[in-house]
């Protein structure tokens, strides 16, 4: 004769088992894709765009994260850069906004005293409203400056009236930039918020 006993520990301790399993192998395969995507963006972040020939010209001062004065042929000139925007740190009309300083400190680090190439673009303004030159920056080592500013998580990317050359590029590294809570994206930071 047998004895059937009725464990209850056998059927929800099976449940148990199933359930941490699971959590176990999605926390793998959610750490794998984790590393997997971060490693895709930081080389995003990096990744060289092909630079403009041209003469290189030094950067003499960082006014803030999306505007440098740059010496050409002798003149100081504030160049803005396109397609960017970041969190306000001189403009005496408004407070200084969430992550400001850290962007400014960010320019400053890559920028300031540094050689580098200016690439203008056909589909904008020479000059700004305030009289700007209106520029893509990059670095010696190639890098483009507004792009890097956008997937490091330093500044947004901003349209000013009419769609420019790097838009889709530039909304791409943002979404990047977003999804892995880089910079002003991330919860302890802005979060996003202006």
């Amino acid at each position: 004769m047998s004895h059937h006993v009725n464990d209850p520990f056998s059927k929800y301790g099976m449940l148990a088992l199933i359930i941490v399993c699971v959590l176990a192998l999605l926390s793998i395969l959610y750490g794998t894709q984790r590393e997997a995507f971060s490693s895709f963006l930081n080389n995003e972040a990096g990744k060289k765009i092909e630079v403009p020939v041209g003469p290189y010209y030094k950067v003499t001062r960082v006014v803030d994260g999306d505007t440098l004065v740059i010496n050409i042929n002798g003149i100081d000139e504030k160049v803005r850069l396109i397609g960017i925007n970041t969190p306000e740190t001189v403009d005496t009309r408004k407070p200084v906004e969430c992550f400001g300083k850290e962007a400014s400190a960010r320019m400053e680090d890559l920028a300031d005293g540094k050689n580098v190439r200016l690439e203008s673009d056909d589909t904008q303004s020479t000059r700004d409203i305030y009289g700007r030159l209106l520029n893509y920056v990059y670095l010696e080592d190639g890098q483009m400056l507004n792009r890097k500013m956008i997937a490091d998580g330093y500044a947004y990317e901003y349209t000013y009236m009419t769609p420019y050359k790097y838009q889709k590029e530039f909304r791409d590294v943002q979404t990047l930039a977003r999804v892995s809570a880089r910079g002003l994206w991330a919860p302890e930071s802005c979060n996003g918020k202006k």
